[in-house]
């Protein structure tokens, strides 16, 4: 599996973006996705994680009720719908998969199986 992050950008305080994470492979449909984020001198934190079927959503609380997590299948993709941004939700963005066996899905990023590169977001106040 391998999974590509996008979408980052510069974007004032308020404001919206949506990251993508595109995963190749044939085992889309079974992986648990997770977002993490890393901000300078920080170590790496959950943001939010979505389960195979998409049925299941969950979200740190530094986000819940800003951020959305969704994904379409038929495109292997994975979509961070990140709106009222603040300038503390600046951070690389990482997209993170495991395959679903349990119906577990993972919040820490050690249970995390592929990841992608990153996408850095920039929120300036």
């Amino acid at each position: 599996v391998q999974l590509q992050a996008s979408g980052g950008g510069l974007v004032q305080a308020g404001g919206s973006l949506r990251l993508s994470c595109a995963a190749s492979g044939r085992t889309f449909s079974r992986l648990n996705i997770g977002w993490f984020r890393q901000a300078p001198g920080n170590e790496r934190e959950f943001v939010g994680a979505i389960s195979w079927s998409g049925g299941n959503t969950y979200y740190a609380d530094s986000v819940k009720g800003r951020f959305t997590i969704s994904r379409d299948n038929a495109k292997n993709t994975v979509y961070l719908q990140m709106n009222s941004l603040k300038p503390e939700d600046t951070a690389v963005y990482y997209c993170a998969a495991v395959i679903n066996y349990s119906g577990n899905v993972p919040r820490r990023n050690r249970e995390y199986d592929y990841w992608g590169q990153g996408t850095l977001v920039t929120v300036s106040s």
